[in-house]
């Protein structure tokens, strides 16, 4: 008795303690049916965030979409302008070459030009060579007088001569005739040429004016190029900004919800081992050891249920840091936009000052249309009055051939004079011959010997007069030709000194240097307008951001 009353106190006793532990594990119980009450409205909540977050990410790839539209449409866009640009590259190198060519017209018309230059200074010279051999002609006539006077008796036989000239001159008249009409040919050749050579100017000024305007087409699609350049550049770094946040909000969301997995998966185990445990009291009320095992299992389980609601304390955290950086990004965006706010107000300072110095500039581009219609109309008068001196210059080139042929008359009649002298000579020694004979016969006449041989002489020797008379004609013909030689030589002077006064008027009037300024102000006027279009289009820029 003593020993089943022992034996049953020990068993009250076991039995009280299991009834303290069973109220303990209820306890415990109640415990974590909160804890999971409270784990399961985190996940709800959880949830809410995820399907905002799923809403966001949608709204970023939506974004993401129609930046990529944009971007298509801006390639294809850059894509039409390089075609238009390789176009207009084709162009302006066809253009390109046709300059060329045309430089190489006008050079060769320039060395025309110089050669014709040459030529003239060439004819100067002969002319000056023509009045020192027309000198020296002068002396040898004056030398010939002088012998015209002592040999009068060889009078007739220089008349045959002359006569044997004349002949000579008619057939150089006719020469000259032929020399005359190839002249005229010639100098129609020459204004057929000069009416190409202003032809070819003409085109040159219309490819010189089609070059400058496929110049500015090329610059204005070189701006537009830059603005779609500029606009890409910019959609380029959006886009690279939104994917990276899009990659970063991708890798968020795959990281919560492989971390609601595993809550999840955590939560059904709970419930199977709530389940079990529940089943196992029911059951086993007294395996106080299979309890014990169980509850030291629930321990385990109690420790990562905890590790896992400090990852979750984690995440949140980690959340609500890149929600401060979010915030900190907006905060920057609202000062770039009021940093663009303040460079749109001095862009706009900037607009109305390019404004009035563009209407500065238009002011001073109607002076310099007002000054180049005043210089082109002194051109054209130059012009005209360098047409009448080219014709001046026709009419003394003619009468310059006119002095050479005289003058070459001259050279050969110069030419001419040892051939004279030497037969001048001969007739000399025929003379003292004849006067031998002369002398003979004389003294045969005193001693006449054979009287019935003698005969009347039929030929007469011309009077003294009539050869004085013929000497005088002779050097008035001299003092005329002299004389408009003088007159001529005073035409030559007057006409290089209207040649020089020529010189000086076209030399005083503007000539490339004028062109050249009009060339640099278009230039300048291009760049302003350049810039213009360039304002204007940041300026819209600007307003569409």
């Amino acid at each position: 008795m003593r020993d089943a009353k022992y034996n049953t106190e020990k068993i009250q006793k076991e039995y009280n303690q299991l009834n303290e532990k069973v109220q303990k594990l209820h306890h415990d119980l109640e415990e974590q049916i909160h804890t999971n009450t409270q784990l399961l409205a985190d996940n709800s909540q959880k949830q809410v965030e995820l399907r905002v977050k799923e809403d966001e990410i949608s709204q970023i790839k939506a974004e993401a979409m129609r930046v990529n539209r944009l971007r298509e449409q801006t390639a294809k866009k850059i894509k039409q302008l390089e075609d238009g640009r390789t176009e207009f590259e084709k162009e302006r190198d066809i253009l390109k070459q046709q300059i060329s060519g045309l430089e190489a017209e006008l050079d060769t018309r320039g060395k025309e030009v110089d050669t014709e230059k040459k030529k003239l200074e060439e004819l100067t010279r002969e002319r000056d060579i023509l009045t020192k051999l027309r000198s020296q002609a002068e002396n040898a006539t004056q030398k010939q007088l002088d012998l015209i006077k002592i040999n009068d008796n060889t009078k007739r036989n220089l008349e045959q001569e002359i006569q044997g000239y004349k002949m000579e001159a008619q057939k150089q008249s006719k020469l000259i005739y032929q020399l005359e009409k190839e002249r005229e040919k010639y100098s129609i050749e020459a204004s057929e040429a000069a009416a190409k050579y202003m032809q070819a100017l003409e085109e040159v000024k219309l490819r010189e004016m089609a070059i400058i305007d496929l110049q500015k087409r090329i610059n204005e699609g070189e701006g537009k190029l830059k603005q779609q350049q500029n606009l890409y550049e910019a959609v380029r770094a959006d886009r690279n900004l939104y994917s990276k946040n899009l990659i970063e909000a991708q890798d968020e969301i795959h990281e919560m919800k492989r971390k609601f997995k595993i809550m999840q998966h955590q939560i059904e185990q709970l419930k199977e081992e709530i389940s079990a445990k529940d089943l196992a009291l029911v059951k086993e009320h007294f395996d106080h050891m299979k309890v014990e095992k169980e509850k030291e299992a629930l321990r385990m389980e109690l420790n990562k249920a905890k590790q896992q609601i400090k990852e979750a304390d984690h995440a949140i955290s980690s959340q609500k840091a890149e929600i401060e950086k979010l915030n900190h990004i907006i905060n920057e965006a609202d000062q770039e936009r009021i940093r663009q706010k303040k460079e749109y107000d001095i862009v706009v300072n900037e607009r109305d000052i390019l404004g009035t110095q563009l209407i500065r500039r238009n002011d001073e581009l109607a002076l310099l249309y007002e000054k180049i219609k005043i210089q082109q109309s002194t051109l054209s008068k130059g012009q005209i009055q360098y047409r009448d001196r080219l014709n001046e210059i026709r009419v003394l080139k003619i009468k310059l051939n006119d002095l050479k042929r005289e003058l070459h008359i001259l050279k050969s009649s110069v030419a001419n004079i040892d051939v004279l002298k030497r037969e001048v000579h001969q007739l000399g020694r025929e003379l003292l011959q004849e006067r031998t004979k002369v002398k003979a016969l004389s003294e045969e006449l005193e001693n006449p010997l054979n009287v019935h041989r003698w005969r009347k002489l039929e030929g007469s020797d011309p009077s003294t007069y009539e050869m004085i008379q013929k000497i005088q004609t002779l050097q008035k013909r001299l003092i005329t030709k002299t004389e408009e030689v003088v007159e001529k030589d005073l035409l030559i002077q007057e006409k290089e000194k209207l040649y020089m006064e020529l010189k000086n008027i076209l030399a005083r009037q503007p000539g490339p240097e004028v062109a050249e300024q009009l060339s640099i102000y278009q230039a300048n006027l291009r760049e302003k307008t350049k810039q213009m279009k360039a304002m204007a289009s940041e300026l819209n820029m600007y307003q569409a951001q």
